[in-house]
């Protein structure tokens, strides 16, 4: 792995078992990531913005996998970091900024004017991450991200190349839904709006409560989560932060050029209905699937495509059958990461 902090940087980014605390999920730690070089928004303190960083409690291993939630989303997919460790790997989850354990009163959740400002948090995590494997090190890091997390770990490869030995993406935010010339037209409006001071502005959304009908173990889906952290209606979309979105969107058009293996995972179609219907259990509601199977390829110059009949938005939140398939398809990749990059027996 390459060093990505100085090592020299304060001890509040390095690993230390004093910094970590009881997670809100049985059997997990977390701790707080501090973000000194992070942008302030509206009224926030200088010092106020942090990251925080969830690991699975349990022996510590060779290999780690850091995952990555997406919008008005946090990390409480247990199960997710159950397959990790039952491959013999560390689990670690990061919330960003603004989102989940690390949104504070007063804050504007999930914004960002810029996707590569998360540099700061997924420097200081995986360095903390490295510094926890046997003799301070790993022999092998995977990423993996969900929706945005997965456009936001995409870009974060890119640009920090010999930083992880795989990618793994769920669902990722590759395009902005809609038409072409939707795209077209919609995208220098936003920057112009963005650049007349009006970043934080909200854009009026129709709003939809389907895919958390299909998600909440009170409706129904069989999922318990905080619906402070992933609320149904989700926070306002905003100006500022639907720009910064779409030019991530067009780095990925232009191709990224990332050098290890990916296995992007999305659902085999996409329905978008006004009305609820039973079919929206086994369809992304969300994004369109089409589109991520068509950009998908401008990643890297070694991407696996994978679709899965009867698949949710957030993949490992669907039907068991279908859950059960998404991880056999993660085993047989991560077999064939190994093969490419052997790594003898813990």
């Amino acid at each position: 792995m390459v060093e990505l902090v100085d090592p020299d940087a304060p001890k509040s980014n390095t690993s230390d078992a004093d910094d970590w605390r009881p997670d809100v999920l049985p059997g997990y730690e977390c701790r707080d990531l501090p973000l000194p070089e992070a942008e302030l928004v509206g009224e926030e303190a200088a010092g106020s913005l942090a990251a925080t960083l969830v690991r699975r409690s349990g022996e510590r291993h060779r290999r780690a996998a850091l995952y990555l939630h997406g919008w008005n989303d946090y990390f409480f997919q247990t199960h997710l970091g159950d397959f990790f460790a039952d491959h013999g790997y560390d689990f670690y989850a990061v919330d960003l900024r603004r989102y989940g354990r690390s949104l504070r009163e007063g804050q504007l959740q999930g914004y960002i004017s810029a996707l590569n400002h998360y540099t700061e948090e997924l420097d200081a995590a995986i360095k903390i991450i490295n510094s926890e494997g046997p003799a301070g090190e790993r022999d092998q890091l995977i990423l993996s991200g969900h929706s945005t997390g997965g456009l936001i770990a995409s870009l974060y490869a890119a640009d920090r190349p010999g930083s992880v030995d795989g990618i793994i993406l769920n669902s990722p935010w590759l395009d902005l839904q809609g038409s072409a010339m939707v795209r077209a037209i919609g995208t220098p409006v936003i920057d112009a709006l963005a650049s007349r001071g009006l970043a934080t502005t909200a854009i009026p959304m129709p709003g939809s409560d389907f895919y958390a009908r299909a998600l909440r173990a009170d409706r129904d889906g069989e999922w318990d989560y905080d619906l402070t952290w992933k609320g149904s209606p989700g926070p306002p979309i905003l100006i500022g932060w639907i720009r910064a979105i779409r030019q991530g969107h067009a780095r990925v058009a232009a191709g990224l050029g990332i050098e290890v293996p990916i296995l992007v995972m999305c659902s085999a179609r996409t329905k978008f209905r006004r009305r609820w219907d039973p079919d929206l259990m086994t369809a992304d509601t969300v994004l369109d699937v089409e589109q991520i199977a068509r950009r998908a390829p401008r990643l890297g110059r070694h991407v696996t495509v994978v679709r899965f009949e009867d698949g949710l938005h957030d993949l490992v939140l669907s039907a068991k059958p279908v859950r059960d398939a998404v991880f056999a398809e993660m085993t047989a990749w991560l077999g064939y990461l190994d093969e490419l990059d052997p790594i003898e027996d813990e």
